[in-house]
């Protein structure tokens, strides 16, 4: 007789909802299709393009380049869902609440971050997902959770 593993339940894997920030659903897509697909996600891209028009490059490139920073100094694995997924994994609800509050709450920000990173050594990460958030909130569209 074997002993098959307990089903995963869905509430522990995707424990948090989407966000009702549009923004954020943004950003989301974003992680999703470039962990999936690599930085240069041709949907990723026309999400950002749909979402912000001519002024869709600096957004962009900036998460491209957080997904690179977070890939090259996590020591942990970052769970990513498919974008199909009507829930959150607990890592994307993480790096959503690092974005809404990188400018006003940088303590607790990098407090995330290195939860999320599991490692001390975040200010580069930091400044990435800063940049990012910035970018955002430059186009009137702030990231909020």
């Amino acid at each position: 007789m074997t002993h098959l593993p307990a089903p995963v339940l869905t509430a522990n894997a995707l424990p948090h909802a989407l966000p009702e920030c549009p923004n954020a659903r943004v950003v989301l897509f974003a992680m999703r299709r470039m962990g999936a697909n690599g930085l240069s996600d041709a949907r990723a891209a026309h999400g950002f393009f749909t979402s912000f028009g001519e002024a869709f490059r600096r957004p962009l490139l900036l998460m491209r380049a957080l997904m690179a920073d977070l890939a090259g100094t996590a020591t942990v694995p970052i769970a990513i869902a498919p974008c199909c997924c009507a829930r959150m994994t607990a890592s994307e609800q993480v790096l959503l609440a690092i974005l809404a509050r990188i400018e006003t709450r940088t303590a607790s920000a990098r407090l995330l971050m290195q939860d999320l990173l599991g490692q001390r050594h975040v200010d580069g990460v930091l400044a990435s997902a800063a940049a990012l958030a910035a970018a955002f909130a430059d186009e009137g569209r702030p990231v909020s959770v």
